[in-house]
């Protein structure tokens, strides 16, 4: 079973697929082959937390995992965790959201982080906002990551300006 997954490919060229499995019980990664066309036989189980939506990341050979957790359409706490390697072992770091609506992802669940090319350690974190209701009129929430000791921080902001840097939002 494949389901909510991310891609992933490291400084290397080595690509990577994340994705939840057992109904979303396990999250897991499998190295793909050199062409990325198919998956290679290491595959292995990162944790069993009931976690889907995973964001990865890297910065300073730090590897950074975001999750959200399983509650149908309904927005629930992130967690982002750290490994020395995309096989682990991951660290439980916390949640990394702050701000108004934090606790819920700011209504949104985690999707992806783009690493911005030219702008070292500038990342942007992108969510899903659900709308059940008329999935069709389902939006995006795109915000700046910060870092605090290593330990990334997304806090809630109006608007921001990619071009300050990291330390301008």
């Amino acid at each position: 079973m494949s389901r909510d997954m991310t891609l992933f490919v490291d400084e290397d060229g080595s690509a990577y697929q994340m994705y939840s499995s057992r109904d979303n019980y396990d999250l897991r990664v499998v190295k793909l082959s050199h062409d990325y066309l198919t998956a290679t036989t290491q595959d292995s189980l990162l944790f069993s937390s009931h976690r889907e939506a995973p964001a990865l990341f890297k910065r300073n050979n730090r590897y950074y995992l975001i999750t959200s957790g399983c509650t149908g359409w309904d927005p629930n706490e992130a967690t982002v965790h750290e490994a020395s390697s995309v096989f682990g072992p991951w660290k439980l770091l916390g949640d990394p959201m702050q701000g108004p609506s934090a606790k819920t992802t700011f209504g949104g669940q985690s999707t992806y982080v783009q690493p911005i090319q030219g702008k070292p350690d500038t990342f942007l974190f992108m969510a899903d906002r659900w709308n059940p209701k008329d999935l069709k009129d389902s939006r995006y929430l795109w915000l700046p990551v910060s870092f605090e000791k290593d330990q990334p921080i997304i806090r809630w902001t109006d608007q921001w300006d990619l071009n300050a840097g990291t330390k301008g939002y």
